[in-house]
């Protein structure tokens, strides 16, 4: 106790005050960022696919879970990036879609969400994503540089990002993706020195130079979260080849569906990374 006292005699409260405000601070912008269900109630036998359950384990040890979900005649494999909410349970309407252009799908979970454990964070979301691109590596035999299209929306935006600088993917395509969280959160929460203590980047702006993926973006101009302006800035910072597609709707309704435009491209888009579609000669 008397240390304590003394503790505080000697101005406690100036370091306390700001290393509460400051955690305060930062819990909240973890819960802002992330947004996992551990609920996992579905799976692609919901949609009539076929899957099996991956069990992986992510560099850090962390264990992961996936659903590796095939085509009988793929010309190459789809590795989806999810945004901040919910779990791969939520995105079975997608592994549809592609399955439908030819591909095999592996669906995800970054950790703390459905059946993969620990915590997000950044740098985990980014091992996370590697993990799953060599998951899908030793389906092709351990191949240099198998055949996969990487698809990021939202804060999956930012994952693909990072995981086509980090793995040699085919391709690349973003959707409604952001800037940086710091834009992401000056933008949102005016009042808050976001960009000052922040301890998230996810920036993907600066990392556009860099890439040598071929590029698909698509983002809307109604999107109410995302402003379409982040995701032109994030096209021009990117090298060619790309292309851009605006959409209809809103952050979380808009997609190929809504726009035939984008299923065009998208269509277009796996032509020319992966071939065209193999025939049936049954």
């Amino acid at each position: 106790m008397d240390e304590w006292l003394s503790f505080l005699a000697r101005g406690g409260p100036f370091v306390l005050v700001p290393a509460a405000l400051a955690a305060g601070f930062w819990l909240f912008e973890w819960t802002k960022i992330y947004r996992p269900s551990r609920l996992l109630d579905t799976s692609p036998a919901a949609v009539q696919l076929d899957y099996e359950d991956v069990d992986f384990v992510a560099e850090d040890g962390r264990p992961l879970a996936g659903w590796w979900i095939p085509h009988p005649r793929a010309r190459g494999t789809m590795l989806h990036c999810p945004g901040q909410s919910g779990n791969m349970g939520d995105r079975l309407h997608l592994a549809v879609d592609y399955h439908q252009l030819g591909m095999n799908v592996f669906l995800f979970d970054y950790r703390g969400y459905g059946r993969s454990r620990g915590i997000p964070t950044e740098k985990g979301t980014y091992r996370d994503a590697r993990a799953a691109f060599e998951v899908i590596r030793a389906r092709y035999g351990d191949a240099e540089a198998p055949p996969v299209v990487v698809h990021g929306v939202s804060l999956g935006g930012a994952v693909a990002v990072q995981l086509a600088l980090d793995k040699p993917v085919r391709g690349l395509i973003l959707e409604g993706a952001f800037t940086s969280i710091r834009d992401m959160g000056a933008r949102l929460y005016p009042w808050l020195p976001m960009r000052w203590l922040s301890r998230f980047r996810y920036d993907s702006l600066a990392k556009m130079p860099r890439l040598k993926t071929p590029l698909l973006l698509a983002h809307s101009r109604e999107d109410e979260r995302t402003p379409f302006e982040f995701g032109r800035r994030l096209y021009e910072a990117a090298a060619e080849p790309k292309r851009m597609v605006e959409l209809t709707g809103r952050h979380r309704d808009a997609g190929w569906n809504r726009t035939p435009e984008y299923g065009r491209a998208l269509q277009d888009f796996l032509d020319r990374v992966l071939g065209p579609l193999p025939r049936d000669n049954n």
